[in-house]
């Protein structure tokens, strides 16, 4: 309670009164990076090396900027548009070269979520209410850039597409032949699988006070300018304050829409058959 009580006249302090004007708006450039456990790839039986290689080749899809355009409402967190150099747009493999990450919008007020996706060229527009996040209030400081910085911390139930997924092995079809034990324990693990709690640390500065973050992330008394969740962080690395040609922020409207466990559904299906035809070329061409 204390701590809230600090953080909150923090905030009253740094508060510049421009802020209250609803003509307030900013752009915050963040840099991107998620790193990905490769243990489990080819068996666990790559080399170091093989390892390096995959990892190079993921690098431009794991290692980005975006922009989060935001007023005191609402915002828009979408991809920094880049030019690849020729071959480039491809080497990510086939999965990566085949979806299409948009436009992120919340609006604050409204509880409001939209994201726009792509996938195998098809548009899809999640439509979710923005969810609440239980941020522990703590009282470490630290600067970044020329902000002053407060750390939070949350736990939150994941709803991202569980990549694992398309790594585990087909269910035999000759159930006769699985043991009830083995049923038991299988079905334990799919349990736990289907939900996984990621830990959340946020560095938010009461400087600029409006309750925006990057992507879903949002709730605190300032921006959040650094963001660890899982194997992703996102450092802000640049901030322009009530920009001289004020942007629009509008909301995503191009795709069906869809809920977030549709589109994973639906995305799952789609890497399943992409797996099997792969599979499939691959055997054609041994033989």
């Amino acid at each position: 309670m204390k701590t809230n009580i600090l953080i909150f006249t923090i905030a009253l302090i740094l508060c510049p009164l421009l802020v209250s004007s609803q003509d307030f708006q900013g752009i915050a450039y963040y840099k991107t990076k998620t790193t990905v456990d490769m243990s489990q790839w080819g068996g666990g039986k790559l080399s170091e090396q093989q390892k390096k290689q995959i990892a190079q080749r993921m690098k431009p899809f794991l290692e980005k900027t975006y922009i989060l355009r935001f007023d005191s409402k609402a915002s828009v967190f979408s991809e920094e548009e880049r030019l690849d150099a020729p071959g480039q747009s491809m080497r990510g493999g086939m999965w990566a070269s085949r979806m299409g990450n948009g436009p992120q919008y919340k609006n604050i007020a409204d509880k409001e979520f939209l994201h726009e996706q792509e996938l195998f060229g098809k548009q899809f527009l999640i439509s979710e209410e923005l969810k609440g996040i239980e941020w522990k209030m703590g009282t470490e400081s630290k600067k970044i850039g020329d902000y002053l910085c407060f750390k939070a911390t949350a736990k939150k139930v994941s709803d991202d597409f569980d990549w694992s997924k398309l790594r585990r092995r087909p269910k035999p079809d000759n159930k006769e032949e699985v043991s009830n034990d083995s049923l038991k324990v299988t079905n334990n693990e799919e349990q736990a699988e289907e939900i996984k709690i990621i830990d959340i640390e946020a560095w938010y500065s009461p400087q600029i006070p409006v309750s925006q973050g990057p992507s879903s992330y949002w709730g605190l008394p300032g921006l959040i300018l650094e963001l660890s969740a899982d194997r992703t962080t996102m450092l802000c690395t640049k901030i322009i304050m009530n920009p001289k040609e004020k942007e629009i922020i509008e909301k995503p409207n191009k795709g069906k829409v869809v809920s977030k466990a549709e589109y994973n559904t639906i995305m799952e299906e789609k890497m399943m058959e992409m797996r099997s035809m792969y599979r499939r070329r691959s055997s054609n061409r041994r033989q």
